[in-house]
């Protein structure tokens, strides 16, 4: 319980800065080609808060809560009595609903078909960085049970 605390602290505090210095880059660059006070989050969120600093300030947040999200997650690829699809498939629906919840219901990224495509890209990077390290180490942990299996 620990590690995945842990786990979930650092991607939340990874995710949140990651998501700062894109979004400050983003403004920087926007800014300065032309587009003074263009802040990097849909018109539709924005207007949920009462200034746009603020709803930076919970885009930030946002973004650090899907990180401690697919880090938390992880947890499932330890209970071992799923097999390897289903815990994929578990991961992948929550993961994936709190991802669509946050994207298209808070962010209203749906009215921005740019910023949806990138930020959906941006799942589906984290979905195979994820699946590609789970299933290395499943095959690490075969390889084991069968060394230790034959050295019997």
């Amino acid at each position: 319980m620990k590690e995945i605390l842990k786990r979930i602290s650092v991607s939340f505090c990874i995710s949140s800065f990651a998501g700062l210095i894109v979004n400050l880059i983003i403004d920087a660059l926007v800014n300065a080609a032309g587009n003074p006070g263009f802040i990097s989050i849909s018109p539709a969120f924005r207007d949920l808060f009462p200034t746009p600093v603020l709803a930076a300030y919970i885009n930030i947040l946002l973004y650090g809560v899907i990180g401690a999200t697919f880090a938390g997650m992880t947890f499932i690829f330890d209970v071992r009595r799923l097999g390897y699809i289903i815990q994929w498939c578990i991961y992948f629906l929550i993961t994936f609903a709190l991802c669509i919840f946050i994207t298209v219901f808070l962010w209203e990224l749906h009215k921005v078909p740019q910023a949806m495509v990138c930020t959906l890209s941006g799942y589906a990077v984290t979905y195979i960085i994820i699946g590609v390290v789970e299933y290395r180490q499943l095959k690490t942990d075969i390889s084991e049970i069968n060394q230790s299996l034959s050295g019997v």
